[in-house]
């Protein structure tokens, strides 16, 4: 009889089973991003890779705890980016976003715990995960192709599925007003909940900035 092979899929959530364990064994305060914490906040989508949000303090303790788990580990970019391979899915161990946005208490605090097709997982609360998405789109990365198009859906699908603290994202904005209220109007355009007042704060904090 033939032997049973792994799927891609089947792989994936057996590496994100190893990262999971790795940080917790190690104590590591962490919060996933990218596309896992998209698919938990907002719309349901694809996703192929592992971003993990820690203190910069942590980041080398991540990547060992990792390299412990059979991670083929590197110190990609000292600034902001470590990386970890495993069965051909790659974790990105981030450290310093956009921004730049760093995991501080209250963010990991605002953080919680779901399930993510099988699997326990801790990410960002939709607030921080919009801001941080927001701020990723720069003149860069801002056009047509699919890498922008899909961090502009995750936008949208965290503002159609989560219950978001207005508050607190005013809060956060203040990192980046500008952009994140031109998301909120594009998302106000499309009919999308987002209550005036919000608009009305985000832009009379840019008169004061000015």
């Amino acid at each position: 009889m033939a032997a049973l092979v792994q799927s891609d899929n089947d792989l994936f959530h057996e590496v994100l089973r190893d990262v999971v364990f790795a940080l917790d064994q190690a104590k590591i305060e962490y919060a996933l991003m990218g596309g896992i914490a998209a698919n938990v906040r907002g719309d349901q989508r694809s996703t192929h890779d592992i971003d993990v949000f820690v203190k910069p303090a942590q980041a080398d303790k991540a990547l060992e705890s990792l390299g412990d788990r059979g991670f083929d580990i590197e110190k990609t970019d000292a600034r902001w980016l470590y990386k970890g391979f495993k069965n051909n899915v790659m974790v990105d161990i981030i450290f310093k976003s956009s921004g730049p946005v760093y995991l501080d208490d209250e963010m990991y605090q605002r953080s919680t715990v779901a399930e993510f097709n099988g699997t326990t997982v801790r990410t960002l609360c939709p607030e921080d995960l919009f801001v941080i998405k927001a701020l990723v789109l720069n003149e860069h990365s801002l056009g047509l192709d699919e890498h922008c198009m899909r961090h502009l859906n995750d936008l949208l699908g965290l503002l159609r599925v989560s219950e978001m603290d207005w508050s607190y994202l005013i809060k956060r904005a203040r990192l980046g007003p500008r952009r994140v209220l031109s998301l909120l109007l594009y998302a106000q355009s499309l009919d999308l909940l987002v209550p005036n007042h919000v608009i009305r704060v985000l832009a009379d904090m840019l008169e004061i900035c000015s």
